[in-house]
């Protein structure tokens, strides 16, 4: 039996202390050509696949690099939108890394109070 996370959690509900286990990440990076058959979208200040699924790419996994420049939210380190690079046709063929989304700290304490309940 494998633990995933520890969480200590509070009578009152608070999370006092949280481990989470290191897993191996599942990065999936793909050269696309135009039309992109995944939809992305802006999710929780991210840019997530919410619609169609391909080697590996699921719902739910977040654009983490494109053509090798890492993204921060929807921007890439260059100051550009993600989502205006995807749709510009000139810019194909393309390579987007994709990969899980990490919790935030928030989201593990709404994960831990859940516990409580």
């Amino acid at each position: 039996m494998t633990l995933f996370a520890v969480y200590v959690v509070n009578r009152a509900g608070g999370l006092i202390y949280q481990y989470d286990n290191n897993l191996p990440r599942t990065d999936v990076e793909k050269t696309f050509s135009y039309p992109l058959e995944l939809v992305l979208k802006p999710q929780d200040n991210k840019i997530g696949v919410v619609f169609g699924q391909r080697d590996g790419i699921k719902v739910g996994h977040v654009v983490q690099a494109v053509n090798g420049v890492p993204v921060n939210g929807t921007l890439l380190e260059d100051g550009q939108e993600v989502l205006d690079i995807v749709s510009n046709e000139a810019n194909y063929p393309i390579a987007i890394k994709f990969g899980r989304p990490k919790l935030r700290t928030n989201e593990k304490i709404m994960l831990a109070s859940m516990f409580h309940s």
